[in-house]
């Protein structure tokens, strides 16, 4: 079956209250997901950092991601076609995703070797 990772079922003229994460693929220890924001951001103060590597990329849109290390604060810009490779706890925020219009990201988690 052909999926456009592009389309999604919801109304798109609706402003979404929260992000929609979808698999996409899971394999034993891997998993790829779709993600859709619009203007969301991770909690002031708050911190990912995650078990597996994460690779994201963005398909539509645009984000700012944060990276923490030893205290010093990295800011990412990400517009279409950009992806980062966080590495397992990494320490990462979303400090903004396009408010005007659906950010679409891939996000593969996992053992990623660059």
């Amino acid at each position: 079956m052909i999926k456009n990772l592009l389309n999604y079922s919801t109304n798109s003229n609706i402003p979404l209250e929260e992000e929609l994460f979808e698999d996409l693929l899971k394999a034993k220890e891997v998993r790829l997901e779709r993600i859709i924001s619009e203007g969301h951001a991770s909690p002031k103060d708050f911190w990912y950092d995650q078990e597996v590597d994460e690779w994201v990329m963005i398909l539509k849109g645009s984000a700012e991601i944060i990276t923490l290390d030893g205290g010093k604060e990295t800011s990412w810009e990400l517009k279409e076609g950009d992806s980062i490779l966080l590495k397992a706890h990494q320490k990462h925020r979303v400090e903004r995703t396009c408010s005007n219009s659906k950010t679409i990201w891939l996000a593969l988690h996992g053992n990623i070797e660059k």
